[in-house]
């Protein structure tokens, strides 16, 4: 039984998620779907890749992976199709793919798109695609042959002798905040030592927890989560929010803007001593 996984920005409010799979259940009436999430942002792509790389691992080989992320921010020629660690994934060609992927895929193919404008006719193009794939056991059945698309990559932490510096990737529900270092990563330049995380300035957690409820009420804390990335949390608070932190944008590291009068940290660093 073929699965199809849908990743958007577009939200659940209206009918838009409800038709994509309307589509897709049309052409393969025994596919089954399931949702990773529908509310990525538009613009945080490091955020989006975060999401994507650590739920499509735990699908089944041979799953088909939709992402629809930021797709108008451009006129829209084509999308991308690659076979990447035995699943499909097929998003837009605005780099989204190599952040995910982390390499160039060697596999690919493009869907073509000329008079289709709207997301419906473009997710029905693609619904159709995906069903000549299923159908045949064939990426090329799916699109065209395409080689030039469009490469970022995600980012790494910046390190020194005795620091690290990471990225805000994501925040999550409750406002915990996920560092782009990894738990090999950390404990490779620690070397052993002790060491202090360190945001908003002078903010500082000196210690490793196994979970939220190694630290006392209202305290900080610093953990690796499940998917083996640096995480910092107020237990039963709100992290994010009442620190200032805000996932890492490159437009705004750029011209150093703020919302209102509230400057927002979207770095964490680590010193060893």
């Amino acid at each position: 039984m073929p699965i199809l996984t849908l990743t958007t920005d577009i939200g659940q409010r209206d009918y838009l998620v409800g038709a994509i799979k309307g589509q897709f259940l049309s052409l393969v009436p025994d596919l089954t779907i399931a949702d990773i999430t529908h509310y990525l942002s538009q613009t945080n792509f490091p955020q989006a890749a975060y999401t994507c790389n650590n739920a499509f691992k735990y699908f089944p080989a041979g799953s088909f992976h939709l992402i629809i992320v930021n797709l108008f921010e451009a006129p829209v020629k084509y999308l991308v199709v690659a076979k990447h660690n035995d699943q499909y994934i097929i998003c837009p060609n605005n780099g989204l793919l190599t952040m995910i992927t982390g390499i160039k895929p060697k596999d690919m193919v493009a869907i073509p798109i000329n008079k289709q404008t709207t997301l419906l006719q473009i997710t029905q193009l693609v619904a159709e695609k995906i069903s000549s794939v299923i159908a045949t056991g064939n990426l090329s059945a799916g699109g065209l042959p395409v080689n030039n698309i469009e490469e970022k990559y995600p980012l790494r932490a910046t390190v020194g002798p005795d620091w690290m510096e990471g990225q805000i990737l994501f925040i999550d529900n409750f406002e915990n905040v996920v560092i782009n270092i990894t738990r090999e990563e950390f404990q490779e330049h620690r070397k052993g030592r002790n060491f202090k995380i360190v945001f908003k300035r002078n903010e500082v957690i000196d210690a490793i927890s196994d979970n939220y409820t190694g630290v006392s009420e209202s305290e900080k804390l610093a953990w690796f989560n499940s998917a083996g990335y640096l995480e910092i949390a107020l237990r039963n608070g709100n992290m994010a929010g009442l620190f200032g932190l805000q996932g890492f944008n490159e437009q705004m590291q750029q011209t150093g803007s703020a919302s209102g009068n509230k400057w927002f940290y979207q770095t964490v660093r680590v010193f060893f001593e």
